[in-house]
């Protein structure tokens, strides 16, 4: 019998890792809460197995330019068939032209390789409203080829909100810190406002401690705020748990960890140093750095995120781009 396979894909780029991360942490709820057809055929008393080596050989010989899809899941359905399910994660807020291609590409080289059947799921998380692509293929002399697969737009959580709020799944508090974040990217205090009211959310609502923990470091993470205001917003966060009910595990994630240390030794020069590279990159691509621009860069504290930003200067083609780029953050 021909076994069925599972694709999930949801489009990237570098920027991706609290998303990666928290659908680690929270496969099973994001299936429920994009794909509840695809969850409920799932036999979730069956362990589930990611297999990210297997998946790496398959996008590097798809060699399709850009390689967006790294996480390839075991799991098995309610029938008994053995299932795989293709994890292609995109926070990237812009529109790519090849994208359902891609898609097609990548549900083919999966077939291909495995002698499976392949459903392919897309999340959209970008900022534009039309851009809904869930198909791609062609015709000639009689012969269809190509894929439909379904599509999620984070976008249209904005008329959900109330479901949003009235959702228990880790997975609403992750959208509702994704807009948000894209909502306030010129506006850093609106976004402490929105960061600060998430979090007191996550105590409120009653979620597990190590529920509170991975959520908080996703808000943190996706709603990142100058060194000033974060401070603030610490501040705050202890003020409101006047009983030190959650801070002593709170204060335990690992980026709030690693940003103390940078505060009082090696790291801090290693931070400067990523900046100081991301700003010659810059000045010997683009001759002139813009005033508003040198300040923003100056205000990241996170070396990953200068990375990134560093790895983006030799991608972007123009300052336009390596801005629309930096304003995710």
């Amino acid at each position: 019998m021909l076994e069925n396979k599972v694709m999930v894909n949801l489009d990237k780029n570098e920027f991706d890792s609290p998303w990666k991360e928290i659908l680690e942490d929270y496969f099973a709820e994001f299936v429920a809460f994009f794909f509840p057809q695809a969850y409920e055929d799932i036999e979730w008393t069956r362990k589930y197995e990611f297999l990210d080596t297997e998946f790496q050989q398959i996008a590097q010989d798809a060699e399709i330019g850009k390689r967006t899809v790294d996480k390839l899941i075991k799991v098995w359905r309610k029938d008994g068939e053995e299932s795989w399910v293709l994890v292609h994660v995109e926070i990237q807020s812009q529109k790519e032209t090849d994208f359902a291609r891609r898609m097609y590409v990548y549900n083919y080289r999966i077939f291909d390789r495995h002698n499976h059947f392949v459903v392919s799921l897309a999340i959209l998380s970008d900022t534009n409203p039309d851009w809904r692509p869930n198909q791609f293929g062609y015709e000639l002399w009689g012969c269809n080829v190509g894929i439909k697969f379904p599509v999620v737009k984070l976008l249209d959580y904005r008329n959900q909100w109330d479901k949003l709020e009235e959702s228990q799944s880790p997975f609403a508090v992750v959208v509702m810190a994704h807009l948000k974040a894209q909502e306030t990217r010129n506006n850093y205090d609106e976004r402490k406002a929105w960061k600060f009211y998430l979090a007191k959310r996550l105590f409120e609502r009653g979620y597990k401690r190590e529920d509170v923990v991975k959520l908080l470091k996703f808000i943190d993470w996706i709603m990142h705020l100058p060194k000033k205001l974060e401070e603030i917003f610490w501040q705050e966060l202890n003020q409101y748990d006047k009983e030190g009910k959650y801070m002593p595990y709170v204060m335990s994630i690992e980026r709030i960890a690693m940003e103390k240390g940078m505060e009082k030794g090696m790291e801090k020069g290693e931070q400067q140093g990523i900046r100081q590279m991301l700003l010659d990159a810059l000045e010997a691509k683009f001759e002139i750095i813009p005033e508003k621009l040198l300040e923003k860069i100056n205000n990241i504290t996170n070396k990953n995120i200068l990375k990134i930003l560093h790895r983006y200067v030799i991608k972007c083609n123009s300052l336009k781009e390596f801005e629309e780029n930096l304003n995710q953050f």
